[in-house]
Parts: C-alpha cells; sequence; structure tokens
C-alpha cells in the first residue's frame, strides 16, 4: 500500500474539514448527533461545501476553488520548487480567505459597517467556527508550510516549516488578536461621543488617578494603590529573596534544607491562602486580636484589611518566587573573582560591595521585575484583605461582573495595567543595561565560595530567620483553621469543613460524590492535566525553534511569544473575554477557553526552561543525528529530548501547579460548568466561610505535592555517562580538614 506523502495528508485533512464536517460550532459538541446534523436540512450544521452549493454562501466557494487548484501539487504532480510555489499561494490564499469570511461576517451579517455600505445588508450570518473550519484551517496552514518548505524556506526542512507555522498560528490567535481587541474595545465610543472623549473620560477620572490620600481628605486612586504595592512587594520580596539566597548558598546555617523546603510551599499554595491565615491571626476574631482584647483590654481593629494586609500577603506570596530567581545567581558568581578582590587587599565587606553584589545585578533586577508583575496581576490577596482599598485587579473584575458590565472601563483599566508592567520590564532591561555580567566561563574555576562577610551574614540572618518563622506560623494557623468548628468563637476539633467539601455516599449504582468541592476539584485536575503535556510540549518546541534553527522573523516570534509574561493574568482574562464570546471563535464559557488560557499563561516558562536546558547541549550532538540520516523530528526525540528532562519536569510541573491555584485570569472565563478550585474557594471566603475554603485548600496543597512526586517519577531523569565522583576520604587523612 502506498503512503500519502505529507502534503496530501494535510490536503485530504482540509477537504474534509470543508466537505464532511458540520463548518460552525454545534451545541452538542463533535458527537453522532452533530454529525448527522450535517446531512439533515439545517444550514447552520451543514458543511462549508454543503452551505455554499445548497443555501447560497458563496463566500465559501473562494477558498473551495483554492483548496481544489492545490491538488495536483499536493499530491505530487510537477518540480519540487513548482509545487512549492503552488501549495504555498494556493494554500496559502485559502488560508487567508478563511481568515477573512470569518472576520468579517458574523452573527449579524457584515461586521464591519464599511462593507455594509459597500455591499449592502447581508440579510445573512454566520456562527463561530466549529470542527470542520478549525480543521480546514489545520490542513490550509500546513499545506502552506510544506509549500515553503519545497520552496527551499527553513532549510527544505518540512518539520521545522511546520513547527514554526504552528507556533506562529497560536501566538497570534491566543495573544497577539486578543491583546489587541482589548486594546481597541478602550477605544470604543457610543455613538454620540468621540473616541478620544470617551477614552479620557474612562482614563482620567478620580478613582485611578485620585490623591486625595495625600491631603488626609480621602482614598488615592487605584492606579496609584497599585504601583504603590507593586513597588513595596517587589522590593520587600526581592531583599527577602536575597537574604534567604545568602544564607542558603554562603553560611553554615543549621536549617538551610528547612528554609529551603519553604520555598516549595507558597508556590504549590493559591495565593489567597496567606490572606486568610493573616485573617485568622490578625482579623476582628483572630488569635492576636483576641488575646490582645482578653489580657490587655486592647482593641486592634481591622487594621489588616487594606494596604498593610495585601503587602503582607503578596510578600508571603511571592517571596518564594525572588528566592528561586536568586538563588541561582548567587551560585553562579565566580569564587575566583572574590578571591582576585581579596588578593589585591579589599576586605570582605568591600569585595561584598563592589564584586559580588554588581554580579548580582541581572538577578536582583530579574527578581525584582517577576514580583511586581506577580502584584500588579494578583488578584486573590486584594479581594480577600483589600477592604476599601482598591486595585485595578479587583477593579476590574469589579467592571466585568457588575449590572452594567463595563468593558470599555475594564479594558481601559487593564491598558493602564499592562503599561505598567510593561514600563517595568522595560526598566528592568535599562537598569541591567549591555555590561557584561559573566562569571562562568569554559576555564576550570578552582575557587572556593567565599563566606559572607560578619555584618551581611548577621543582617541576612536577622531578616530572614523571623520572616521564616512567621511564613511557618501563618500556614500552621492557616490550615488549622480548617480543623475547628468556627475560628475565634468555637474552637472545637472537627473534620466537618472536609466532610462538606468531600462527603462520599455508596447509593444503588455506586458511589456517589456528595460533596460541594467534587465537581470544582474534578474539573482543575481534568483541565490541568490537559493543559501541562501541551503547554510542555509548546514550549519544549519552540525554545528548540528559537535556540537551534535561524529564520526570518525568529527574534519577533520570539518577543510575541513572551509577551504574555509581560502581561497580568486579569488583562488576559478581560482579553479572552472580550476576545472568544462572539465568532468567529466563540469559546466562552467552555473548557477549552480555560486551557487555552493555562497553556498561553505559562507557556513562557516553559521557553526559557528549555532554552537555558538547549543552551548547555552541544550543536554538534544534533549535527552527527543529521549526518547519520536521522530526520529532524527522530533527532528531536531521540537525541535532544532526553537530554533535557529537567526542563521537561520543570514546564510540566509548573503548568499543572499554576493552572490548580491560578485565579486572576480564569476568574472571568469560569462557568457554573466548569468552575475552578480556585474560584469556588475564594467565594466561600468572600461570603465568610473560611472553615471549608481552607480545609479545600489544605486538599489541593496535598494533591499537588502528590502530583508533582508523581510527574517527576513518570518523567524520569537524564543519564548522561559521567564518571562519579570518587567517595570522599576520612577527616583524618586530609590536610586541613575541619573536624
Amino acid at each position: 500500500m502506498t503512503r500519502l506523502a505529507p502534503a496530501a495528508l494535510w490536503w485530504s485533512l482540509a477537504a474534509i474539514g470543508f466537505v464532511l464536517l458540520p463548518w460552525h460550532m454545534q451545541q452538542d459538541g463533535l458527537g453522532p448527533a452533530s454529525l448527522l446534523a450535517v446531512a439533515s436540512g439545517d444550514p447552520e450544521a451543514a458543511s462549508a461545501f454543503a452551505q455554499a452549493l445548497r443555501y447560497g454562501r458563496w463566500w465559501f466557494w473562494p477558498p473551495l476553488l483554492a483548496l481544489a487548484l492545490a491538488a495536483p501539487a499536493a499530491f505530487g504532480a510537477g518540480s519540487r520548487p513548482a509545487r512549492g510555489a503552488q501549495l504555498a499561494g494556493l494554500a496559502g490564499a485559502g488560508l487567508a480567505l478563511v481568515v477573512l469570511q470569518a472576520w468579517t461576517i458574523g452573527l449579524r451579517g457584515w461586521t464591519m459597517p464599511s462593507l455594509t455600505a459597500l455591499f449592502g445588508e447581508m440579510g445573512d450570518r454566520q456562527f463561530g467556527i466549529g470542527a470542520g473550519g478549525a480543521l480546514a484551517g489545520i490542513g490550509l496552514l500546513f499545506l502552506t508550510t510544506e509549500g515553503l518548505a519545497l520552496k527551499g524556506r527553513f532549510g527544505g526542512d518540512r518539520f521545522v516549516a511546520g513547527a514554526v507555522g504552528l507556533i506562529a498560528a497560536c501566538i497570534a490567535l491566543f495573544t497577539l488578536w486578543p491583546v489587541a481587541v482589548l486594546l481597541s474595545q478602550a477605544f470604543a465610543a457610543p455613538a454620540d461621543v468621540s473616541i478620544a472623549g470617551a477614552f479620557w473620560d474612562r482614563l482620567a477620572g478620580a478613582k485611578i488617578w485620585g490623591i486625595a490620600c495625600l491631603r488626609g481628605g480621602g482614598a488615592c486612586g487605584v492606579a496609584w494603590n497599585t504601583l504603590a504595592l507593586a513597588l513595596a512587594t517587589a522590593t520587600s520580596c526581592t531583599v527577602l529573596g536575597l537574604a534567604f539566597a545568602l544564607i542558603v548558598t554562603r553560611t553554615r546555617f543549621p536549617y538551610k534544607r528547612s528554609l529551603r523546603l519553604l520555598t516549595v510551599l507558597p508556590i504549590i499554595t493559591p495565593s489567597f491562602v496567606v490572606g486568610l491565615g493573616l485573617i485568622l491571626i490578625f482579623g476582628r476574631s483572630g488569635i492576636v486580636n483576641q488575646i490582645a482584647e482578653s489580657s490587655f483590654g486592647l482593641n486592634l481593629g481591622r487594621w489588616i484589611y487594606g494596604a498593610n494586609g495585601v503587602w503582607l500577603a503578596q510578600t508571603f506570596s511571592f517571596t518564594p518566587t525572588a528566592f528561586l530567581v536568586l538563588i541561582g545567581v548567587v551560585e553562579g558568581v565566580s569564587p575566583t573573582m572574590e578571591e582576585a578582590s581579596q588578593t589585591l587587599r579589599a576586605s570582605p565587606n568591600r569585595t561584598f560591595r563592589t564584586v559580588t553584589l554588581p554580579l548580582m545585578l541581572p538577578g536582583l533586577a530579574n527578581a525584582f521585575l517577576v514580583c511586581f508583575i506577580e502584584s500588579l496581576a494578583d488578584f486573590g490577596n486584594p479581594i480577600v484583605l483589600g477592604g476599601s482599598f482598591g486595585v485595578l485587579s479587583t477593579e476590574i473584575f469589579f467592571a466585568v461582573v457588575g449590572a452594567q458590565a463595563e468593558f470599555g472601563r475594564a479594558a481601559t483599566l487593564a491598558l493602564i495595567l499592562l503599561a505598567l508592567a510593561l514600563a517595568a520590564f522595560f526598566l528592568q532591561r535599562r537598569v541591567v543595561g549591555r555590561r557584561s555580567y559573566v562569571s562562568m566561563s569554559g576555564k576550570g574555576d578552582a575557587g572556593l565560595p567565599q563566606p559572607l562577610p560578619a555584618a551581611v551574614r548577621r543582617a541576612a540572618i536577622a531578616v530572614a530567620v523571623p520572616w521564616a518563622a512567621l511564613t511557618v506560623t501563618v500556614y500552621t494557623l492557616a490550615l488549622a483553621g480548617g480543623f475547628v468548628r468556627v475560628w475565634g468563637r468555637d474552637w472545637t476539633p472537627t473534620l466537618s469543613h472536609f466532610a462538606r467539601a468531600f462527603a462520599i455516599e455508596s447509593g444503588p449504582s455506586g458511589l456517589i460524590w456528595t460533596g460541594a468541592a467534587w465537581a470544582s476539584l474534578f474539573t482543575t485536575i481534568k483541565l490541568a492535566a490537559i493543559a501541562a503535556p501541551i503547554t510542555a510540549g509548546l514550549g519544549l518546541l519552540a525554545a528548540w525553534l528559537f535556540s537551534r534553527q535561524r529564520f526570518a522573523g525568529r527574534t519577533t516570534l520570539e518577543f510575541a511569544l513572551m509577551l504574555t509574561f509581560c502581561v497580568p493574568g486579569t488583562v488576559i482574562g478581560v482579553a479572552y473575554i472580550l476576545t472568544y464570546n462572539v465568532p468567529p471563535l466563540e469559546l466562552t464559557g467552555t473548557a477549552t477557553i480555560l486551557v487555552i488560557c493555562f497553556v498561553f499563561r505559562n507557556l513562557p516558562v516553559g521557553v526559557r526552561s528549555g532554552m537555558a536546558a538547549l543552551s548547555q547541549l552541544d550543536k554538534s550532538l544534533d549535527e552527527a543525528s543529521t549526518t547519520l540520516r536521522a530526520t529532524t523530528w527522530r533527532t528531536l526525540s531521540r537525541v535532544v529530548l532526553p537530554l533535557i528532562k529537567p526542563a521537561i519536569v520543570t514546564a510540566l510541573i509548573y503548568t499543572f501547579v499554576r493552572a490548580m491555584t491560578t485565579v486572576s485570569a480564569v476568574i472571568f472565563l469560569v462557568s457554573a460548568e466548569h468552575e475552578m478550585a480556585t474560584v469556588f474557594i475564594i467565594n466561600r471566603a468572600i461570603n465568610g466561610d473560611y472553615g471549608l475554603a481552607i480545609a479545600y485548600s489544605t486538599a489541593l496543597i496535598v494533591l499537588m505535592m502528590l502530583a508533582i512526586g508523581a510527574i517527576q517519577l513518570a518523567v524520569g531523569e537524564r543519564r548522561i555517562g559521567r564518571r562519579q565522583a570518587a567517595p570522599a576520604a576520612a577527616p583524618a587523612l586530609v590536610a586541613g580538614a575541619s573536624p
């Protein structure tokens, strides 16, 4: 049996999408009922070919004609360059025509007044793209990349051409398009108001930029609140993260391993759990307030609700992120440079100030930037602890879910949030500059890490140890809140909160999951498990392209992909709901939009971890495989991927954990049918049901620890043929060994 060429397979796939499957989205999905409906009399359930032939929807004829004309080239007629030119031109034109008709025809006919004026009222409509449209688009996309490869682009490599096309299409659909829609919504205006006037009214309101707090007469605007909070959080997190990193790497502190374990807990914990813990400690019914009132007659009030509480909670939540960024930087500082400084009679303090700290500057700037953006995007802590202290993320939420659904105002606020994030990003690049911070080269580095100067060591311990103790206290009491009846009122130990959340009963047909949390937990696990491998796969594929291939537009594509890292989650959530609530892609309320949000929100981490791992692999490994006539896919799957298993583990774990704990982006995208665990918890917390919220959070933390172990076990470790270090000699035989 003759095997079809790749181009013929992609052509056949596109033909199936055009001729056999329903073009538009169906209520029942792609099941037997929808497939039978293709042959029914419903034009909305028909294929593109049937709609053009039976119902006069002429706009399907041009892409069908382009596909038909591409058939000879797809099935091998003509020389390689001629086939490439025909496939790239015809399939590319067909794909462009599909996008054009989907973009310009919506639920009310023409989507643009200029088209209505030019062609008149359409008198017809179309819904969002369904299985047929998606399959046809995929087939035409890869048929186009096949043509480009046959023409000699991308080194004539089909796999590279297809990978570039896939990554570019995904970025365009799920990053650039939503951001562009969001920006355009900010400039939308009613018929009787100018665009500039409407935008200025939304942008210049006192609730956004007011400075009444400086005069002592009220609250400041949410933009100033957000900026001040982000600066304070980023500063405190960077200082604490540096203190922890210095203690772990440069001191003989006896509990270094325990300090490192503390860094994992906040990462696998929903951010607002810290806020709940602070309420249980410092809230009106918290332990501290009760002790102060019963012992000293003091009423400490509600000081935890507002800027102080949100800053404290964010510092708890994001310090581990700064630590993870900085520990590698601190470990990477070359000891030889510090020894050279001391050889030139510089004091330990001067060496640390003039050599060590400057070499850490990129890491400090990166830690500050990450924590700054995390603070901007944080929704859980401000909604739990903010009280009357408003920030942009919560204002965006209230603008979207309010009775009026002011999407224009929400888009304007999101635009301000995006501007702050991008400003921090470019400022960080300017501060780091083009100076060299290289401290490791290919030469051996036999130096020993220098101990910290006494003053620096004492300062780091004085900062980190009390904070670590407070972290343990907050988490202990926060999780303990799920095991008492009513915190602050009835301290009776109980498991009733867990029973309400995770009750199971036995019925005639088997087990019945009667607990309130089961539905959201099953949904969250399922969607996170789907998103994690997709994110890891796309991220590592993009990392391989950016690290190993050279093609036109590579730098632009890399920057566009990393854009989601600079865009706060709240902005992504608003952009997605604005973009995918109407044709051509109607995804709002489905599980698909949640998976897409998880994938493209976390994709930059997979890309960066993959690029870091690939930078350690010599290209000669790829070249040796190619020399032995292995295909690009075989080289990637059999040579490269086994050597970057740590990056695969990082991408899988990070995506799964973030999908399980995120709230800022998905708060706008969940539906009654697809409720996420974090949204369920935060709704319970807002309603004052802290016991159930904390019980659910505890179960979520335990589940994620088990999942991390399972992912690590499933992927395994890379095996590198290196000699093992010889066993250490006995201390008595080692010169200068300390007892």
